[in-house]
């Protein structure tokens, strides 16, 4: 369950006596689990109907406790399962109807190798579904390198992802061409990465080729972080 702040705060910045947050208040309180969530991301959801949130009289948004655990609920079920935003809502209005509905499954998963967990995968279909983009839209993306197929045509589970923002860098005026440099930035980061956990992987040992996933987890969210707080300190600004 979230821990959502209650009180009384003024219109816009925490939630009200009536227990209602406003849309800056919900992004800080789902940015805890969700560190990767934006305000565009809140309103797409809620046009695609899987929030209501209530209005004042001068428009703005008030989210109820049930409202951002919702909007919890469907960034997991994005985040975990990879559904389309469609199956998402369908699950949830099921349940809502009291049905005994299982949670649906998407895509494929390697065989779980001895040396580190099972591997989402999504295949391309799934993948146009989930992000909510078509063939044209998919193409020019792989023209650029920011989502590229497996051998066997499927895509890794975080395709979701990059597709959603680089969508939601879309509504900013930056295309995918524009993100080439931010591709060509990652994959030297990922080879620093590898570069470091390679001699675990070639472990003779189980053990220490295990180990190897751990740290390349543990390193890749010090060189985002990382990464983070350098564009924030050439930009001036610093995010919430």
């Amino acid at each position: 369950m979230l821990r959502t702040p209650s009180g009384g705060a003024p219109d816009g910045t925490a939630a009200t006596a009536g227990g209602l947050m406003s849309i800056g208040t919900v992004l800080n309180v789902l940015r805890d689990e969700f560190p990767e969530v934006t305000i565009s991301k809140i309103r797409f959801l809620e046009s695609e109907g899987l929030v209501e949130p209530q209005r004042t009289p001068s428009g703005y948004r008030k989210f109820g406790p049930d409202d951002v655990e919702r909007l919890a609920q469907v960034l997991r079920m994005q985040r975990d399962h990879y559904l389309p935003l469609r199956v998402i809502r369908e699950h949830l209005e099921a349940v809502e109807r009291g049905e005994d509905v299982r949670l649906p499954s998407v895509g494929q998963h390697d065989e779980e190798d001895p040396a580190g967990p099972t591997v989402a995968r999504i295949g391309r279909d799934e993948l146009l579904a989930a992000a909510g983009i078509d063939e044209r839209e998919l193409a020019e993306w792989e023209s650029y390198g920011l989502l590229t197929p497996l051998p066997e045509g499927l895509y890794d589970a975080e395709a979701v992802t990059v597709a959603g923002l680089v969508l939601e860098l879309g509504r900013f005026g930056i295309e995918p061409r524009h993100l080439r440099v931010m591709k060509a930035a990652a994959d030297r980061e990922a080879g620093l990465v590898d570069q470091v956990v390679a001699p675990l992987r070639r472990h003779r040992n189980p053990q220490t080729r295990a180990h190897a996933e751990e740290r390349s987890k543990e390193l890749a969210g010090l060189v985002v972080r990382l990464h983070a707080a350098l564009v924030q300190s050439a930009l001036g600004v610093r995010l919430p």
